[in-house]
């Protein structure tokens, strides 16, 4: 269990768990590109106050900003450690403060929204757990500290197969796949990538990042305007046919810079520019060889969605085929 613990909370208290903890839970990197420069803690405090002022109700803003702001520059100092590193293994600490978040996250009109995201995102501390258990222990004390090891692609994509293998169809898919796949197809996109849904929403609209993404498909506000999305007086990422055509294009584009159906699903959680520096610089082609310098929520996010297709449609990233199924 982590540091942070849960009691009935308060409603200031419970807007600073959430602001804190899916900042962490999430780093902030839009769909176009990663922000790889170091920042202040000023600066962390500053922006995580501009966030709250573009999305939480006015009265949750009015509770927010009580809230000592010591607390709220100490809390963001312990996450920027998480927040800079790329360290899966790291995350397994905060599964039963994950778990613990969600129902309170739901106790909230205001932030049942963030509640889908994240539990959405569950398993990734699970797996993190498996990863971590599965590591190997020095034998005896270390006279330096010994790195926090980075697991293969290897063992990720054979750990994440175990575990979507325990999981069936999420009933919010049912009723949406069917109207998803022709939108893939139409696209000329492999009709069975409707299934990033499941690991970005689980099928669940409403849903909404504390980074500003949102919809089934956790658009970011650029990307959807990129592709003609509507924010006002209605945000279309909350529209289902809408948000599936935007993620759609963007996947068919993505695929066509990279080529590569994992270095494509990597851009499009941690930016193309993010994944572009890091083939240029270490002159690779492909995932695996860039995988462990990626946020650990892409490391995680590419053999999570493999297993979750080859699950749900039977087939390996590799046999998909554009515009088919």
């Amino acid at each position: 269990m982590s540091a942070f613990c849960f009691q009935r909370p308060s409603w200031r208290g419970a807007v600073f768990t959430i602001l804190v903890l899916l900042s962490w839970a999430q780093p902030v990197f839009s769909q176009e590109d990663l922000v790889t420069d170091l920042v202040t803690l000023d600066e962390l405090a500053d922006s995580a106050m501009e966030w709250a002022e573009e999305n939480l109700d006015q009265d949750v803003l009015a509770s927010l900003s009580q809230i000592d702001r010591e607390k709220v520059r100490q809390a963001l100092a312990d996450l920027q450690k998480k927040l800079g590193g790329a360290y899966v293994l790291d995350l397994a600490p905060f599964k039963d403060t994950a778990k613990s978040l969600v129902p309170l996250l739901r106790s909230y009109e205001e932030t049942t929204p963030y509640a889908a995201w994240l539990r959405s995102r569950l398993d990734y501390f699970d797996v993190a757990e498996e990863l971590k258990r599965a590591s190997p222990v020095p034998k005896q004390p270390q006279e330096k500290p010994v790195p926090t090891p980075i697991p293969s692609p290897k063992a990720e994509r054979e750990i994440w197969m175990k575990q979507i293998s325990k999981t069936s169809w999420p009933e919010a898919a049912k009723p949406l796949i069917p109207k998803l796949k022709p939108i893939f197809k139409q696209a000329h996109v492999p009709v069975e990538l409707v299934w990033i849904a499941e690991v970005e929403s689980s099928f669940d609209p409403h849903a909404k990042s504390p980074a500003g993404a949102a919809g089934l498909f956790q658009l970011m506000p650029a990307t959807a305007k990129r592709f003609g999305l509507r924010r006002w007086p209605f945000d279309q990422r909350y529209t289902v046919e809408p948000s599936a055509r935007a993620a759609a294009q963007y996947m068919a584009i993505l695929h066509s810079r990279f080529k590569d159906w994992r270095l494509a699903l990597a851009a499009y959680n941690a930016g193309e520019g993010t994944v572009q520096r890091l083939l240029s610089s270490r002159k690779a082609r492909g995932f695996d060889e860039i995988s462990g310098s990626l946020p650990a929520e892409t490391q995680m996010y590419v053999p999570k969605i493999e297993a979750v297709i080859e699950r749900r449609e039977g087939l390996r990233l590799d046999q998909l085929r554009s515009g088919e199924g």
